[in-house]
Order: structure tokens, then C-alpha cells, then sequence
């Protein structure tokens, strides 16, 4: 028996589960895959997920603080490049990026610093959750090879992802999995498309690595080199749709028309399918399209009698679909949790 489980060590679940245990509780942390971090992802630097935070966003910036990541500014400088059926041109200038901020080692040093913060034993990974139910006054969860059961449990992974993995055995109200079912995902229709060389030569151009493409398979386009020019690379995102044989060379062939002949090679070329990550989409996540559903009020009503909280970004009242509010989702459900057991006590 655990005080409190926490489902999904993404940002939002190491959030919950950190605060929960400096309140004195026994929250442990289980998670379906073999990492941390959900769609915090890094590779060789790269991220393949979450990529940047903003101005105001000061959970991010304190976390980033009390951490010690290191952060720069997310490179803009330059003209952008827009595509169409017409052809593809130069913009003077780019209106297409903001201010906004990188972090050094890649988004995931978030989630690895959050769960070197935390006991051995509060982090659990490799335990996909399969069925949740109330039995009295406990909540029983089942996993692969056993049972667990907690007083309170957070939900930290996207509400349409709960609903078509988890068996809650008729235990969700019909409003609240209608709501559930038709959430989107965050970045669960897309794939997201690194390609690294060897210099960020489209900067030598006078250009920002910023575009937009309505023929596409990239949609957009942005810089994600590291600071200074570093570990040189353009990202950009194509609906998980387009995604065929032949794809890669799409994507090699566009970039080309768009940055010069340069970008015909990439010396690696990353993709990350979201919407074929069993732990992050489920099935049609394309076809969820209701934004207006990020952060509606009945995820700040716990379910299964009071035992049950939602802790995504797609739950947070502000910043849904950001890292931050990914952190603001944690620190809620948290407070939920500790309120609920108060009452309990009472």
C-alpha cells in the first residue's frame, strides 16, 4: 500500500511525485517505458520532443534555476523561407520565430534532474499501468506481473491515452470519458524531423533556418543548433500521415529546395513518429482536433470518488501543450491530492 502512485514519469508525473514526497507522503512513480521523461525525449543532444520554454513561463525558469540546466536563446536572426504551390521564397526577415529559450543539454535534462532528485525506490520503471479500479476505500492498479494499491493516484499521461489503455471498469462517469476520449494529444498526430550537419551553413546565407511550407512533408521549420552554432541542425514537423516509404528523401529534397544544396546530406537524420508511441498517442490520435478541450475545468475534478486526479499538459488550466504547464498539471493534481487526504483525516 502506497500513499499516493503516480502514473507517467513525464514532466507533470516527477513534478507531482516530487512534491507529494517533500510533503512527507510514500508517492512512487511508475512508468511505461524504460526512461523518463515521456515527451521530454533527447537524443545526442537533439530534441525529439519538447524543445523550448518563454517568457513568462516561470515554473520552467525556476526549475531550469534550481536544476542548474543551462539555457540560450533560440537562434531567429535572418530571413525565413515560405513554400507553396507557387514555388518557395525568401522573406525578408522572419516573422515565423519568437523570443524563446533552448536548453543546453536538451529538454529531458528536466526530467533526469527531477528523478535523480528522488529516492531509488519512488521511481518505478517499465510498469505499464492496464487496469484501475476502486475497492473500498484503496484504488487498485494493475500492472503486467502485479497489483498495487494507493490511497490517492495521479494520472499523469495524456487523458485520451488513459482511456484507450487503462480499464477503469465502468469506473469514469460518461461526461468526464466523453470529455477524456476527444482530447487531443500533444504532438501525438506529428512527427518531428531532426536533421544534423556538420556547419549551420544556411546562417553563412543570411538565413534564420526559420520556414513555413504548405506543400511540405515539413510543415515548419526552425534552427535547433546548440549555442553558438553548435551541433548544427534544422528541425521541422509533418503530420504523422504523410510518413511513407520514401519519406527521408522527401524531407532531403525539400530541405534542399529551401536551404541550398548543402542540405542534401545530412550526416544523421532523426525521426520521431509521436503518433506511433504506444505510451504517448492512442489510436486516431489524429482525428482528436478539439484544442478547446486543453485544460477544460472537469480535469481539476478528481474522479473515482475523489481518488483519482489528471496531471498532463492537456489538463492544465494555463499553458496546456507546454512544458510549463506540464509542471503547473503536477503541482495542481499534488495539492489535490494532499487536500483530499486532509479530508480523509478530518
Amino acid at each position: 500500500m502506497n500513499d499516493v502512485v503516480v502514473i507517467g514519469a513525464g514532466a507533470a508525473g516527477l513534478t507531482a511525485t516530487t512534491a507529494l514526497r517533500a510533503a512527507g507522503l510514500d508517492a512512487i512513480c511508475v512508468e511505461a517505458r524504460d526512461r523518463v521523461g515521456g515527451r521530454l525525449a533527447t537524443t545526442e543532444g537533439y530534441d525529439l520532443g519538447a524543445t523550448w520554454f518563454w517568457d513568462g513561463e516561470h515554473r520552467v525558469a525556476d526549475l531550469v534555476a534550481r536544476l542548474g540546466v543551462p539555457v540560450f536563446d533560440q537562434h531567429r536572426f535572418g530571413d525565413a523561407i515560405v513554400q507553396d504551390h507557387t514555388g518557395t521564397r525568401r522573406l525578408a526577415g522572419n516573422p515565423i520565430d519568437v523570443v524563446a529559450y533552448r536548453f543546453g543539454p536538451g529538454a529531458n535534462a528536466l526530467a533526469a534532474g527531477l528523478a535523480a532528485q528522488l529516492p531509488e525506490t519512488a521511481l518505478r520503471l517499465s510498469i505499464p499501468v492496464t487496469g484501475i479500479r476502486l475497492d473500498g476505500d484503496t484504488v487498485e492498479l494493475r500492472a503486467a506481473s502485479e497489483t498495487l494499491r494507493a490511497r490517492q493516484v495521479v494520472l499523469a499521461v495524456p487523458p485520451a491515452l488513459a482511456v484507450a489503455r487503462i480499464d477503469f471498469h465502468d469506473g469514469l462517469d460518461a461526461d468526464l470519458l466523453r470529455i477524456a476520449e476527444a482530447t487531443p494529444v500533444w504532438m501525438g498526430a506529428v512527427a518531428k524531423v531532426v536533421a544534423c550537419y556538420r556547419t549551420p551553413f544556411w546562417r553563412t546565407k543570411g538565413l534564420a533556418g526559420a520556414a513555413i511550407s504548405r506543400t511540405g512533408p515539413l510543415r515548419e521549420i526552425h534552427d535547433m543548433s546548440g549555442p553558438d552554432g553548435s551541433r548544427a541542425a534544422l528541425f521541422g514537423f509533418a503530420p504523422a500521415a504523410v510518413l511513407h516509404p520514401g519519406f527521408e528523401a522527401a524531407v532531403t529534397a525539400q530541405l534542399t529546395r529551401m536551404f541550398g544544396p548543402e542540405a542534401v546530406r545530412p550526416e544523421t537524420l532523426h525521426v520521431q513518429d509521436w503518433n506511433a508511441e504506444r505510451w504517448t498517442s492512442p489510436p486516431g490520435a489524429e482525428q482528436r482536433m478539439d484544442y478547446g478541450l486543453f485544460g477544460h475545468p472537469r480535469y481539476r475534478r478528481p474522479a473515482l470518488s475523489g481518488r483519482l486526479h489528471w496531471a498532463s499538459t492537456e489538463t492544465a488550466p494555463d499553458h496546456a501543450g507546454h512544458i510549463e504547464g506540464a509542471l503547473h498539471a503536477g503541482e495542481q493534481a499534488a495539492r489535490a491530492v494532499l487536500t483530499a487526504l486532509q479530508a480523509s483525516i478530518g
